[in-house]
């Protein structure tokens, strides 16, 4: 019984449709506009990833960006091909003023290189198989970089092995020099891979690194691990060193001058071998009463190894004492310069002595007391 009901339902079904379809075929399109709703046809944002840009787009941008540096450089009357970045933002702050405290939020000109990101060649045949044997573990450029940065680890154990069997090993081989650079940071070694690790990712990367310099015969990847350092910029090497000056009787000497908040100060150092120091014509325990004050002044000196060598004649202006130590402090660093050997002056920025103090008092703000202070508040 059951099954003839579902029978005559069934053929009744077929008989309609194909009624509705001989009859009217509006019928049939307005059902399939019921059943063709929006979210069938919706756009799955979040699955389609970052932007791709193609080549014939970055090199239509990059036309349009020389064109627009170009008429930028018209516009302030400057020379278009020797119109650098650093030109293109002055003269857009200038023509585009803004006070937004967000920097990505600012009018901006920049090559098209700094502004899309760097993107990946096709990772696949045309058979559609990938090219890497990693490349199903979303991370191929990582993990490929762990497995050499392994081997390097390997090699290099072997290497010491083979050494020990022969007896040549040596207790103080040859180390790498780290001092000036650092390890990439997060973000570069993004850069470097071109695609997006976990804090995780990056600190076993750390680890295995330090593993690798740990070992004796670590200097045989040098190369490798050079590669996955930034060199820090010697910020030394861009201090003018004046040389030397001979007075009338013949004594070397050299001059600096130096700047702390609104104190200014020009020193006069000179090869006696007295160690007299005078401050606008004190001595100077007359002058900084204050010990700490004495400490700045001295501190230069001490960290050269110069005490006692050298006579200083001080002249400053402005400020109170504390800001007038800072002041004669970095005059004094810039000043030794001039009688230390090269290798000598890395240790002194290292220690800050080269490096100007660019802190200054916080100005008072409208509706407070001062510059940080709020006035005491009352409920009546």
């Amino acid at each position: 019984m059951a099954a003839n009901c579902v029978r005559v339902v069934g053929s009744l079904l077929v008989k309609s449709v194909n009624f509705a379809s001989t009859t009217n075929p509006v019928t049939l399109q307005f059902c399939r506009q019921i059943c063709g709703t929006p979210a069938l046809h919706r756009k799955n944002l979040a699955a389609a990833g970052p932007d791709k840009f193609t080549a014939e787009f970055i090199q239509k941008q990059i036309e349009e960006f020389e064109i627009g540096k170009r008429h930028l450089a018209s516009m302030m009357e400057e020379d278009p091909e020797n119109f650098t970045q650093e030109d293109i933002d002055k003269s857009i702050s200038y023509l585009f003023p803004s006070g937004l405290f967000e920097k990505k939020a600012r009018p901006l000109m920049k090559h098209p290189d700094e502004i899309f990101p760097k993107q990946r060649a096709m990772q696949w045949g045309p058979d559609g198989r990938p090219f890497h044997f990693l490349f199903y573990t979303g991370k191929q450029s990582y993990y490929s970089l762990m497995h050499e940065l392994y081997s390097k680890v390997l090699n290099v154990d072997k290497h010491q092995d083979r050494l020990r069997a022969k007896g040549l090993f040596s207790a103080e081989p040859k180390q790498i020099p780290l001092g000036t650079s650092r390890w990439l940071t997060k973000e570069e070694l993004e850069a470097l891979l071109v695609e997006t690790i976990s804090s995780q990712d990056y600190d076993r990367f750390i680890q295995l690194m330090e593993r690798l310099l740990s070992m004796p015969y670590s200097s045989l990847e040098e190369q490798f691990v050079l590669r996955h350092r930034q060199q820090l910029e010697a910020q030394s090497m861009h201090q003018v060193v004046l040389p030397l000056q001979k007075d009338d009787r013949g004594v070397d000497f050299s001059t600096a001058e130096g700047k702390r908040k609104t104190s200014k100060a020009s020193v006069v150092v000179r090869d006696c071998g007295s160690g007299c120091i005078s401050i606008n014509g004190q001595d100077y325990l007359n002058y900084f009463p204050v010990l700490q004050d004495r400490e700045q002044l001295m501190f230069p000196l001490q960290f050269a190894g110069l005490l006692g060598r050298f006579d200083l004649e001080c002249t400053v202006s402005g400020g109170g004492r504390a800001s007038q130590a800072g002041a004669l402090r970095l005059a004094i660093s810039r000043a030794l310069l001039s009688f230390l050997p090269e290798r000598e002056r890395e240790p002194m920025r290292q220690a800050g002595l080269l490096t100007p103090d660019p802190r200054v008092r916080e100005r008072k703000k409208p509706g407070q007391e001062g510059a940080r202070r709020k006035f005491t508040w009352k409920k009546r």
